[in-house]
């Protein structure tokens, strides 16, 4: 009887790991995002020093002068990463939660690319385009600007929501991903909106690392 109902619990507990997708096996050792969670005053400190060519930027490049969406991709996916920089006041006015592509997950780290198909997040400045009724509904297109991220459009990343993004903090657990696309929680993204209905200009979209 012990051993029957011990034989069904490691049954039960091995088809659990196998089928529950959000448990990975991954060695971290080498992984910044995922090994060493940067302290508050380093995150704002990175994000003032950003907002600081941000302002220049924006000014020179007919963007909104007012605010900036920044993301820091140096944090693990469970923690606040998607910023509204208030780049009048240098501060910061929200925070989310934002999904990175399923391609950019590895062994020893995230990586990049701006390769079609990779279904990896691209680094760089966006142009957040015009709004739609995509698959996820409420989506904005994305025009890559840089170098590293200038197949956005072709690679179809767009600014959008999913239900399984969470609207809290849940590190150390990480959260859905992408395809490579900005993914939101709908709540966030409804935040994001307001600000640029508000807007006469574009908003920038930094993704940085």
């Amino acid at each position: 009887m012990l051993a029957a109902g011990l034989l069904l619990t490691i049954s039960v507990f091995g088809y659990f790991l196998g089928n529950n997708r959000n448990l990975r096996s991954v060695d971290t050792s080498n992984n910044f995002t995922e090994n060493r969670v940067m302290t508050s005053s380093e995150v704002m400190n990175r994000l003032k020093e950003k907002a600081s060519f941000a302002k220049d930027y924006v000014d020179e490049h007919g963007f909104d002068v007012s605010y900036c969406f920044m993301v820091d991709m140096r944090l693990p996916s469970g923690k606040n990463r998607f910023f509204v920089y208030n780049l009048l006041k240098d501060s910061l006015e929200a925070a989310g939660l934002v999904a990175h592509g399923k391609g950019s997950e590895s062994e020893s780290g995230l990586i990049f690319s701006n390769t079609p198909n990779s279904n990896c997040t691209s680094l760089g400045k966006y142009k957040i385009g015009s709004s739609y009724n995509g698959n996820f509904g409420l989506s904005y297109k994305l025009k890559g600007l840089d170098k590293t991220n200038s197949r956005a459009l072709d690679r179809a990343v767009v600014l959008h929501s999913y239900y399984g993004v969470p609207n809290i903090e849940v590190y150390p657990a990480p959260i859905a991903l992408s395809e490579g696309c900005p993914m939101v929680s709908t709540a966030f993204l409804a935040q994001l909106k307001a600000y640029m209905d508000e807007s006469q200009e574009p908003i920038l979209l930094w993704i940085y690392y």
